[in-house]
């Protein structure tokens, strides 16, 4: 059985996963972010179970809140990072739009359906 001071263990490691992550944001590593995030959730998951069980106490719940605290924060940061990386892909996305829409218009052995598209 899990001890209070196993579950604040449990939110150090949280934290500690959360730097990793924010880490693969920043160097635009998505793939080992998005693993990282797996292994994050199931060990959420681990804690919040154990939690509901022991619940949390006195200085215990200070220094959970401070973790807590910290854990945003660092989600905020990915959050943002994600955010432009979106962006980014959203206008090379439009950028290759423009680039087939532009080599349709000049190939005319290439008939444009209704849709846009070749047919």
């Amino acid at each position: 059985m899990a001890s209070q001071s196993q579950v604040i263990d449990s939110y150090q490691h949280l934290l500690r996963q959360s730097q990793r992550m924010l880490e693969f944001a920043r160097q635009g590593d998505w793939s080992s972010l998005v693993l990282e995030k797996s292994r994050y959730l199931v060990e959420l998951e681990n804690v919040t179970q154990c939690e509901r069980r022991l619940g949390v106490e006195g200085g215990d719940r200070a220094r959970r809140a401070c973790l807590l605290e910290q854990i945003l924060e660092l989600e905020a940061e990915i959050r943002s990072c994600l955010l432009a990386r979106r962006d980014e892909l959203g206008r090379l996305i439009g950028v290759s739009r423009r680039q087939l829409e532009l080599g349709r218009a000049y190939r005319s052995d290439v008939p444009v359906g209704p849709d846009g598209g070749g047919m």
